[in-house]
């Protein structure tokens, strides 16, 4: 177990970030630039460098079934590294809960980090909130998901279709993937000091069939509030 960094080099590597330029909003998903950059890497690559004094390692692309094993292997290879920053577009939810379950069992004084002008999308968050110190730098985008099962109108047309027994099956599957899905994200969130309101209030607020929205950029406010960023950047 390491033990807590110096604010003294988080800040430093903070005001090596430039900040973000700025986007058009996404029509369908109007809190969210249209082309947020978080990377087009298929598979996240963990970089080391030295960033304003301190040791960071940068975690780049999509998340995949393997990142726990790789991320811990470069977080034991190299014992200086004192924050993680993101920019992914999220991938493998499970091997995202386990990454971020892993940097807070292991890794108590690690700083998560989401730089100006990147992105971290769905999986992603379940990552970064691993941190015990978390910062959304102003310009950093912490993008969740927003959960809309229902939102899979040709499915749904499929099943009502091929009868009503099997229309009553795929909702009783929805239904119990969704109270499953939200319990494993209540638990983990507990875990991790984030506010439960974050998906009350945001990631299952949009049920209705019709929603189009499927991402939600917080504010910077917002960040704060549901205590996904601790940390003022």
């Amino acid at each position: 177990m390491r033990s807590l960094k110096p604010f003294v080099a988080a800040i430093a590597a903070m005001l090596s970030v430039s900040a973000a330029p700025s986007q058009s909003s996404d029509a369908a998903n109007p809190t969210c630039p249209t082309t947020p950059d978080w990377s087009a890497n298929r598979t996240m690559i963990l970089t080391p460098v030295d960033r304003g004094g301190a040791r960071v390692l940068l975690a780049e692309g999509a998340i995949d079934s393997g990142l726990p094993q790789r991320l811990q292997a470069a977080l034991e290879g190299d014992p200086d590294i004192s924050e993680i920053w993101f920019r992914s577009p999220g991938g493998d939810a499970l091997a995202g809960n386990e990454a971020g379950r892993m940097i807070r069992s292991n890794y108590p004084g690690l700083i998560t980090r989401i730089p100006a002008g990147w992105a971290c999308f769905s999986a992603c968050n379940f990552v970064f909130m691993g941190g015990q110190l978390r910062i959304v730098e102003p310009g950093g985008l912490f993008i969740v998901h927003m959960f809309t099962h229902t939102g899979n109108r040709d499915a749904i047309r499929q099943e009502v279709a091929a009868g009503t027994e099997s229309t009553i099956a795929l909702i009783g599957d929805i239904e119990q993937s969704s109270a499953q899905l939200a319990t494993e994200d209540n638990d983990f969130l507990i875990r991790m000091g984030v506010s439960r309101d974050l998906l009350t209030e945001v990631m299952y607020a949009t049920r209705a069939v019709g929603n189009r929205e499927t991402r939600r950029c917080l504010t910077q406010e917002e960040a704060q509030r549901y205590n996904v960023s601790n940390v003022i950047g």
